[in-house]
Parts: C-alpha cells; sequence; structure tokens
C-alpha cells in the first residue's frame, strides 16, 4: 500500500478555516459588546389636532385612556372631527446609532480577509517523513516455516510507501482432514460396497471425486490378481519369469505373477486418465502416463489433460511363496502431484537420465507425509482390502458372488499392545543391540505388558501387517549386518504401510526416526522397519536413545 503524506494540502486548508473562525468570532464579540441598546418607544402620550373632514379624508382611531390606575384601555372610539384630545399613538423613535460600531466592523472583516491572504500565500512547512531503515527480513519461529519481507522507503516528498511479503515454505506433512461418509440407509442383501463407499466420500468431499475413479481401478485389479493367484497352479502360472533367469532392478528373481500383476495393475491405473507418474517394485525406474484424449472427442469440451495422482505400489508383495499357497498381497500408497517435493539442483549431477525420467523421479520421491491413500489387498482364505485416505482405517472383504468388496471391518484400531510379535527371528544374532533386548523382553515377559507374547511369521509383509491391525502385537523387519539398511522398500512398503498402521493409532519407526518423515532417495531405496501399538514402539525408542 502507498501511504501518502501532502503536508501542503494539509496545511492550507487548516490555515483558512482557522482563519474564518477567529475572524467571524471576533467581528461578532466586538458588534455585541459595542452596540448600545435602541432608545425605543412604543407608547408616548401626544397632544394632536384633529384634521376637519374638509382638510383630511384619513380617520384617526384614538385609544382613550381610562381611569387613572385602571389599567384597562377603553372601548375604542373615534374622536370627533376638529377635536383635540390627547391620545396615546404607536410611534417608534430610534437612538442614534453608536460610533465605534463600523470601525470594529470594518476591522474584523480586514482581519479576516488578511489572514485568508496571509495563508494563501505563505510558504507551507515541510516536514520530512524519517528515512526507514534498510530491508531487513524478519523471521517468525522455524516451526511455522515462514518468512516475513518488510520494505519501506519515500517514493516523493508528500509519499512514503511500505510493502510486506509473508512466503512459506510447504510443510512436509499434510494436514489433510476429510469428512468421513455417513450411510443412513444399508441394503440388507449387499451391505456397504467399496464402490458405494467411495461415492459417498466423494459426495462428502468434492476435492476428491477423481480419487473414486482411481480406487474403482486399483479394485477391478485386485480382483483380477485375486483370480490370477488362486488359478496360478491350475493355469500354469507358477514357476520363474521365462523359465528362469528374469531379474528384476532389486536383484530378484521374477515369478510369473510378478511380471502379470504388474502389468494388471499399471494399465488398470493408466486407465483411469488420472495418473501423471507409475512406480513399481517390478520397474527399474517410474513410469510417465501418457494421458492424451483421443482426437474423435468433443474438443469444445475444455478437460485438464494430463494426470493429478502418482501411484506406486508393490503388485505382489510375498510373491516367493505364492507357489506353496501361502497369503500374499498388493501393496499401494497415492500421492498428489504438485509440488512438495523439490530435489537439489545437484540431484541429478553425474545420472544419463533423460529429462522426461528426471521430471518422473522428481515427482515421485515424496515422504509418507504426502501420501493422500494407502493401502494393501490380501489374497488368502478370502480377498481382503483395507485401505486409508488419512481419516481411520476400513477394511472390506470380496464378495464372490456379486464381485463387489463389501465392508467387513470399519474403523480399524490398533491396541496399545497386543500378545504377538512378527518378526524372523534367525537373524537376530545380527540384529542391533536395542533390538535383541526388545524382543527378547516381548518373548520373556519382562516388558512394560508383563506378560509374554507369541510368535506369528508368515513372511508375507501383507498377511503380517493384517494380523497385527486385527490383533495388536509387533511386526518388523529390521536391519542387521547382511542388511544395514533393511530390507523393505521405502517408497512403496514401509511408508504406504506405516501410513495405515498410524492412522489405526499405532506407530512405525525405523528405531532412530519415524518412517512416514523420510524423504526417499531413490525409488527403491530400503530401510529398517518396526511397526505395532503405540506403547509397543514408544518403549523400543526408548531403548535406541539410550
Amino acid at each position: 500500500r502507498l501511504l501518502t503524506v501532502d503536508t501542503q494540502e494539509g496545511s492550507s486548508r487548516l490555515g483558512l478555516m482557522t482563519a474564518v473562525a477567529v475572524g467571524v468570532s471576533f467581528g461578532a464579540l466586538l458588534a455585541v459588546t459595542t452596540a448600545g441598546p435602541a432608545n425605543t418607544s412604543l407608547y408616548t402620550t401626544v397632544a394632536q389636532p384633529v384634521a376637519t373632514a374638509t382638510t383630511h379624508s384619513n380617520i384617526q382611531v384614538t385609544y382613550n385612556r381610562a381611569a387613572a390606575g385602571s389599567g384597562r384601555a377603553s372601548n375604542v372610539v373615534p374622536a370627533a372631527y376638529g377635536e383635540a384630545s390627547p391620545a396615546e399613538l404607536l410611534q417608534f423613535k430610534e437612538a442614534p446609532a453608536s460610533g465605534l460600531s463600523m470601525p470594529l466592523g470594518v476591522g474584523a472583516v480586514m482581519l479576516l480577509v488578511g489572514s485568508v491572504i496571509y495563508n494563501f500565500f505563505k510558504q507551507p512547512e515541510v516536514r520530512p517523513l524519517p528515512v526507514p531503515a534498510p530491508l531487513r527480513t524478519v523471521s517468525v519461529p522455524e516451526a511455522l516455516k515462514k518468512t516475513v519481507k518488510l520494505a519501506t522507503g519515500v517514493h516523493d516528498a508528500h509519499t512514503s510507501y511500505a510493502m510486506m511479503a509473508v512466503t512459506s515454505e510447504k510443510s512436509e506433512k499434510k494436514v489433510r482432514g476429510i469428512t468421513s461418509p455417513v450411510f443412513s440407509e444399508t441394503c440388507d442383501q449387499t451391505g456397504i460396497t467399496l464402490s458405494r463407499f467411495m461415492l459417498e466420500v466423494a459426495r462428502a468431499n468434492p476435492e476428491l471425486v477423481e480419487l473414486e475413479s482411481v480406487f474403482a481401478a486399483i479394485q477391478t485389479a485386485c480382483k483380477t490378481i485375486a483370480k490370477l493367484v488362486k488359478r496360478a497352479a491350475i493355469d500354469g502360472m507358477t514357476g520363474y519369469a521365462g523359465g528362469g533367469g528374469s531379474i528384476n532392478v532389486q536383484g530378484e528373481e521374477q515369478k510369473k505373477l510378478d511380471v502379470i500383476t504388474n502389468d494388471v495393475l499399471k494399465r488398470a491405473l493408466k486407465f483411469t486418465g488420472r495418473m501423471g507418474v507409475i512406480a513399481s517394485e517390478e520397474e527399474d525406474a517410474p513410469v510417465e502416463v501418457d494421458n492424451k484424449r483421443d482426437e474423435s472427442y468433443n474438443k469444445s469440451v475444455l478437460v485438464e489433460e494430463g494426470g493429478k495422482y502418482i501411484s506406486v505400489f508393490d503388485p505382489l508383495d510375498g510373491s516367493s511363496n505364492v507357489d506353496a499357497g501361502i497369503p500374499v498381497g498388493t501393496i499401494f500408497g497415492i500421492f498428489e502431484e504438485d509440488d512438495d517435493c523439490i530435489l537439489p539442483d545437484d540431484f541429478f549431477d553425474g545420472s544419463d537420465m533423460s529429462q522426461a525420467m528426471q521430471n518422473c523421479l522428481s515427482s515421485t520421491l515424496k515422504p509418507g507425509t504426502s501420501l493422500v491413500a494407502a493401502g494393501y489387498a490380501l489374497y488368502s482364505s478370502a480377498t481382503h482390502f483395507v485401505f486409508t485416505l488419512g481419516s481411520g482405517v476400513n477394511g472390506f472383504t470380496l464378495d464372490e458372488s456379486i464381485g463387489e468388496f463389501i465392508l467387513t471391518h470399519p474403523n480399524i484400531q490398533v491396541p496399545p499392545r497386543g500378545k504377538i510379535y512378527s518378526i524372523n527371528e534367525a537373524n537376530s544374532n545380527n540384529w542391533d543391540p536395542p533390538v535383541q533386548t526388545y524382543i527378547k523382553s516381548l518373548a520373556d515377559g519382562s516388558s512394560r505388558g508383563g506378560s509374554p507374547y507369541t510368535s506369528r511369521y508368515i513372511g508375507s509383509m501383507v498377511g503380517d501387517v493384517h494380523r497385527t491391525l486385527l490383533y495388536g502385537g509387533v511386526f518388523g523387519y529390521p536391519a542387521d549386518t547382511k542388511n544395514v539398511n533393511g530390507k523393505l522398500r521405502l517408497l512403496y512398503e514401509a511408508a504406504p504401510m506405516s501410513f495405515l498402521i498410524e492412522q489405526a493409532g499405532g506407530k512405525s519407526t525405523t528405531g532412530l526416526a519415524r518412517v512416514m518423515d523420510l524423504p526417499p532417495k531413490d525409488v527403491h531405496q530400503r530401510v529398517p522397519l518396526m511397526m505395532g501399538g503405540s506403547d509397543e514402539i514408544a518403549e523400543l525408542e526408548e531403548l535406541y536413545e539410550k
């Protein structure tokens, strides 16, 4: 804003108003104090001859005085012609004007005119505005991550200005709250389906309407994968891809279903038209999605081209167990494509990646706090679909008779303490000392819970985490001397599962840091992971602090 100060105009107006007020007041005061009262007589007794009828044509009306001391006037009667009588006539006799009134009045007028002329020609006093201090940057508390810049200066002799700019860094942790769907009526035969659930979410939260089509694609892909897993042995889809020797970017030999399920999920997400980038365990690098419309579509309708979301997923977690019929699953995470992820300028130095690939990678490398949604599908005795949108965790079970996921586990909550721990104890001698001490205390009952835990370990992350969500307890895949950075991938395994656990009331950590706060350095970065009830993980963190 411009703050304008015009001292000349202000002084002229003030002087004119002051002169007028003083002149008028002084003149009025002199006129009142010097002008004497007029000697005016309303009633004067005179003797007046009455004109005769022949010489005067007017009739004079007289007021005969009543008897002395009566105080009342007698009836009014006309006097006879030619008769002289005392009469009380209405006359005015003006007093002579005072000799001082005229000079004083003229003097007041001259004083008024003189003050106006003086203020008109007088040069106003101009007081310069104080020169502001040099530009400074004032930082508010670091927790707010905002910077306030204030610039001040003088534009000219009469105008100063002040400008303020507030800039803020986008917080890695989004404060995202959604309105939970409300179901006032349900069908006794179908219950609440996943399709209806997402419709209600979109109605309650219009900004998430595009997410509805993304979830429709994911559930279709998961139904397809569930069928493929069940029929793997019958349809000859067990064993390694290409007869063996097919290795993914992780250095792991790919199963046939790894390749097939990756293609199923990737295409399902691509067909939504909402995906900008897709990253998978089975892909060497993130894949940019082409969302251009067909040329035959109506060009007059303005539709935004390009994806709004970024999807990361592990299409078949635990695939090494699929031939043995052990539960496996699909893990996914959905990010919103925005400017939250800012990489340093030298991040890609020394790399031969194309610019398009660099853009894909920079769009994908986001911490778990930027997740919009996350979930998994478990293919076991039944097919379960569990997910969160950042407002609680809900579980659905596939009803194969109607081909729909039905809400069976609403608002899942992890108790602060459970009775089961899931971890590969064969690696116990290679763990960090805090993890060794912690798992031993759970096994022998010396932990704060006071009761011994039972060990249950499937070897498929989705299966073990699903049990932890429903029954409570601890799941972990910590670092060891063979895998100093852990085994689980941060972007599409650890972060989405941590999002679920935290939304259900639990905690997830590497032992030294919250998993959700870690920004990935590359798509397939590995991290240690320990998750479970809030009290259980807090106890582990205290051991690391010691």
